[in-house]
């Protein structure tokens, strides 16, 4: 019973908090209607990251584009993997993004695959050492269905020297995670049958889950139109499978690291889970691995 009402009291310690439901450029999520009226804010870059022809086609005012395979690459038999830092630190660089810039991600909502390459994208910007990351919570698919302002003027980044100190401390790989078995809470956000064992992706060598690892599926951060729900449903979803210490180590996986970063977004920026983790190699390098721990 203990137990129960400290679960209650954090979840009303959250839904305190401002996370009001992502209309600020301090949240994870921004609504269209946020983003109309910071245009032309010059603190405001919004990185448009759909592809170079659809981009042109239209797109949000002043949004400049850089598509998501720049963010997430092919490396070592893996998919989206982060750049190398020199990399990584030229490409933010040359869209004029400071550390206290406030970048807002803007791509394609469906199919889900392209919501969470938005996230995918805003992580990778979080591991680089920008402060204030956030989403266009419905993409550029929302902003057209309310007929909002469509531009095909091309905007282009000022360069300017890039400072930020990478944030090494979101970013998990394969070592770390096997060192921390049984020590950190490893959360795979893949889809039931997967995590149970049932169903694999193609590229993934085997069925099966990290050993230990409980699992918190990506389809429930979404509502119906692919936009994410409230923050006091998050809440509710989130705290019985991680717990209610905001100071826990978390480590979440995927096929490939794309997806677990929605979770992230909404776990560490959203609901407070300062120590939380993306393992970027995930299933695709786990179970190549035959030493790897794996159940079922």
């Amino acid at each position: 019973m203990r137990k129960i009402k400290f679960v209650f009291a954090f979840m009303a310690v959250l839904l305190l908090l401002p996370f009001a439901p992502f209309a600020g450029a301090a949240d994870p999520l921004v609504s269209t209607d946020w983003l109309e009226k910071n245009l032309s804010s010059a603190n405001v870059v919004m990185v448009d990251i759909r592809k170079v022809e659809e981009y042109k086609e239209g797109h949000i005012p002043n949004a400049i584009n850089v598509f998501y395979n720049s963010w997430a690459i092919a490396k070592d038999g893996l998919a989206n993997e982060l750049p190398a830092d020199d990399d990584l630190r030229d490409l933010v660089a040359s869209l004029g993004i400071s550390k206290d810039s406030t970048v807002v991600i803007v791509g394609k909502n469906d199919p889900i695959g392209e919501r969470v390459g938005m996230t995918r994208v805003a992580w990778t910007l979080k591991y680089a050492g920008v402060q204030s990351v956030t989403v266009l919570n419905g993409g550029y698919d929302r902003w057209v269905a309310e007929k909002k302002e469509i531009s095909t003027v091309i905007a282009r980044g000022k360069k300017l020297p890039y400072d930020g100190q990478f944030n090494k401390s979101i970013f998990a790989d394969k070592a770390y995670v096997t060192a921390n078995l049984g020590k950190a809470l490893i959360v795979d956000v893949r889809e039931e049958p997967f995590f149970k064992g049932e169903k694999k992706l193609d590229f993934v060598a085997k069925m099966g889950r990290i050993q230990g690892a409980v699992n918190l599926p990506s389809s429930l951060l979404f509502t119906k139109d692919g936009t994410f729900k409230s923050r006091e449903e998050l809440a509710a979803i989130a705290t019985p499978v991680v717990g209610n210490d905001p100071g826990k180590e978390i480590i979440l996986y995927c096929d490939t690291g794309k997806f677990a970063t929605a979770w992230w977004f909404i776990l560490h920026d959203g609901l407070g889970y300062k120590n939380v983790k993306n393992y970027d190699g995930s299933s695709m390098q786990w179970m190549k691995d035959p030493t790897a721990p794996v159940e079922p």
